[in-house]
């Protein structure tokens, strides 16, 4: 029998010790895949991931042995570093398996089917000869959620695992639980091979539901159950349950009412654009980075975290915007994973803009270092590179809701919020007037480019839902599926859909310098102001593009939950003032941008048309620059 040959392969690899463990294993398809893997990559043996406590210290001490990674001064603290020229995602050698009548989205690199596989089994043949081939069990999120994927992930690298350990659950009867439930299961098979850049590949086969790496160790590209299986994971959402689930870059945190109630929130921002920083805001925080939602047979949304860490980037986090993740990253009692920072004589790890001394010598992203190094092009080095990471798991972490993180029906979701790196357009919050206008919100997301991509300029360029990246099909599909979730007439009650924005820079209202306009800890205001209006506790003005709330309700806020900060009316103006010639700027470019794309729904268009005559309408009557005070005297 074909699952004999299969067990036979696989155990022949195996001593004694993870032969035990194979057994467990009871889904045929599974050993099938496992065995073809080991057939492929012909490892010297392999070593199976149980998620038991032995087996995760396993990993640790032989990523520390391999030099996979390194000991710091701080107990459980740890340093990777990833070759110099990958330390983001590579997105030029990132690619869709394209097959014959599936369409690949138009902001995505797609690849033949033949070609693919072609370059697969050149590059991923005896790729682990001499190697051990470390094979895990992860499930993508609470165990019996309907949407927690079940990940397989294969690799030859001993901290790519102990990552996912920080980032993901991982059991071997729980992982046939899920894929009972579901029905498939995610395949990610990774190889560090020779780490040559040049010659790396990342590989999503959405037939098959597989991804594929090698030549890389940046965790983007490796780890590919966080976003490789993200990607899937929105593939299955859009064509197998389209307007019932979504698969979202969204993080999840909840603002605490006054009765003690948490009005949870999920919102989505690029990679970059400080989704951490804002699910540290909230009072309870479930997510950072990922949302897997659906709406529920009551009639709610729900929504859980498919990851039980953060992989966040550290540039910018320091005691006054971040103290909840400083406390943690400073002190002893934590297990952390830097990646790509500097690491000083005594072996502390040091970031930009992490508002403390900075050494003058240590070892970061580019070898040894010295204040003052300048690379090839006489630019200087900074003492760390603007990707640079950590990983902790979210329990660490004390505003960290993990009852609710792990409960299977997932947390009732009232708010959803879309962000990007936005300098000169909207305010800081806006409300939409309807769900198809809070659609365009996430339709129309525009960023400034981060360093989380391999050569990336620093542009402003399109950022749909800042979930493009990992939605592979056509985007009138993803944007339908969109339309059809919010307006679905199983939902009990409508969601506030909002456009967030903490990139305001006082240049663009009117000042002489690029600093942004407020502070990233505002942000906790601007959360708090939605999640009252959930609750019907605020009402806001409405205007041409949506809901701001009124000065009287922002300064309660900021009185309450920011006491120090003196919120001025001055302030607010300049926050939320209408430019009306950037807003209609804006919806000109997408609403051009989406008529090259596939499958837009009418209703975009629609929307975005009478959302354009609202706004010429009101620059007729109150010229280019519409203060709050003007908005009220309309109403």
């Amino acid at each position: 029998m074909s699952d004999n040959k299969d067990l036979a392969i696989i155990l022949s690899k195996c001593d004694e010790t993870n032969k035990a463990k194979v057994m467990i294993v009871k889904n045929q398809d599974l050993l099938a895949k496992i065995a073809s893997r080991i057939e492929l990559c012909n490892p010297k043996d392999i070593f199976i991931h149980t998620g038991s406590a032995e087996d995760c210290e396993y990993i640790k001490k032989m990523s520390l042995e391999t030099g996979e990674e390194e000991p710091l001064a701080l107990a459980g603290h740890t340093i990777h570093f990833d070759p110099p020229t990958e330390q983001g995602r590579v997105v030029k050698q990132t690619y869709a398996v394209e097959d014959e009548g599936m369409y690949v989205s138009s902001l995505a690199n797609a690849m033949p089917r033949i070609q693919a596989d072609g370059l697969i089994q050149n590059n991923m043949k005896n790729i682990m000869d001499g190697k051990t081939m470390l094979v895990g069990f992860y499930i993508r999120g609470p165990v019996g959620a309907p949407t927690a994927y079940a990940s397989l992930t294969i690799s030859d690298t001993w901290y790519l695992a102990h990552q996912q350990d920080n980032l993901y659950r991982c059991n071997i009867s729980d992982f046939e639980k899920q894929v009972d439930l579901i029905g498939l299961f995610f395949t990610n098979t990774h190889s560090k091979g020779s780490l040559n850049t040049k010659e790396a590949y990342v590989m999503t086969d959405r037939k098959n539901k597989e991804t594929w790496a090698w030549n890389v160790s940046y965790l983007g590209n490796c780890a590919l159950i966080k976003k490789g299986h993200h990607r899937l994971a929105n593939d299955d959402a859009i064509y197998s349950h389209r307007g019932e689930w979504l698969s979202e870059h969204m993080f999840i945190t909840g603002m605490k009412m006054k009765d003690g109630s948490f009005v949870w929130i999920d919102g989505a921002a690029p990679s970059g654009c400080g989704k951490t920083t804002t699910a540290m805001a909230g009072d309870s925080f479930i997510g950072d980075d990922l949302a897997q939602i659906w709406i529920a047979e009551d009639g709610t949304i729900r929504s859980v975290n498919p990851e039980i860490g953060i992989f966040g980037i550290v540039k910018d986090v320091n005691i006054e915007g971040d103290p909840i993740l400083m406390e943690r990253l400073r002190n002893p009692g934590s297990e952390v994973i830097w990646i790509n920072v500097l690491i000083d004589d005594k072996g502390v790890p040091h970031w930009e803009g992490n508002g403390e001394d900075a050494p003058k010598s240590g070892k970061n992203f580019r070898g040894e270092w010295t204040e003052g190094k300048t690379d090839t092009d006489g630019k200087p080095i900074p003492i760390s590179h603007p990707n640079s990471r950590c990983t902790i798991r979210s329990r660490e972490l004390n505003n960290f809701n993990e009852t609710a993180a792990n409960d299977a029906n997932g947390v009732e979701t009232k708010v959803f919020t879309y962000s990007g790196r936005d300098a000169d357009t909207m305010p800081p919050v806006v409300a939409s007037l309807t769900p198809e206008e809070g659609v365009t919100f996430g339709a129309d997301i525009a960023s400034q480019t981060t360093a989380t991509e391999v050569g990336a300029k620093g542009e402003v360029k399109r950022s749909p839902w800042a979930n493009a990246p990992f939605f592979l099909g056509a985007l009138g599909d993803y944007m339908d599926g969109q339309f059809k979730f919010f307006t679905n007439s199983k939902l009990k009650t409508k969601p506030v859909l909002a456009s967030l924005n903490y990139f305001l820079t006082d240049e663009a209202r009117g000042g002489t310098t690029k600093k942004l306009l407020g502070e990233k800890r505002d942000v906790r205001v601007w959360l708090a102001w939605l999640a009252r209006l959930a609750n019907n506790e605020v009402t806001g003005i409405k205007t041409a593009i949506g809901i701001i709330p009124t000065f009287e309700e922002v300064s309660d806020i900021f009185n309450e939950l920011i006491p120090d900060k003196d919120y001025t009316r001055e302030m607010y103006n300049k926050q939320f003032a209408l430019y009306v010639d950037n807003i209609i700027t804006r919806i000109d470019m997408q609403v051009e941008a989406y008529k090259k794309e596939a499958n837009v729904p009418e209703i975009y268009f629609e929307t975005q048309a009478a959302k354009r005559v609202r706004l010429r309408a009101l620059k007729s009557e109150k010229g280019s620059v519409v203060i709050p005070d003007q908005l009220v005297e309309m109403a």
